[in-house]
């Protein structure tokens, strides 16, 4: 099946996006608390925007003001789409790849 054939590579990576999570919540509150204390006032309320931001949703209710937290943001933005492109693509390698004992098991 193809999920188990990319068990380990998306187990590591959905790792690695929780930390990205982290990451990026931190950053935005380094850049933007001071100038937006009410939507950036804690690391863990800036996850909502980290989360919203990583995945390419946007909603519009928290959002940079600050030319750091802009640049920062548009970084996240990138490294966004790879979280999005990244799992499809190996989702979609192993659903591409032939049934390698024809379906009748071992």
């Amino acid at each position: 099946m193809a999920f188990e054939s990319v068990r380990d590579e998306l187990i590591l990576f959905t790792a690695i996006t929780v930390m990205a999570l982290f990451v990026c919540a931190a950053g935005i509150h380094f850049f933007e608390h001071r100038a937006q204390p009410e939507a950036f006032s804690s690391i863990p309320q800036s996850l909502w925007w980290a989360i919203v931001t990583l995945t390419t949703v946007g909603y519009g209710d928290a959002y940079p003001i600050t030319v750091g937290g802009r640049i920062f943001t548009a970084v996240v933005l990138i490294v966004g789409l790879g979280i999005v492109a990244v799992p499809t693509g190996l989702i979609a390698a192993a659903l591409s790849q032939p049934d390698i004992d024809g379906g009748g098991g071992k």
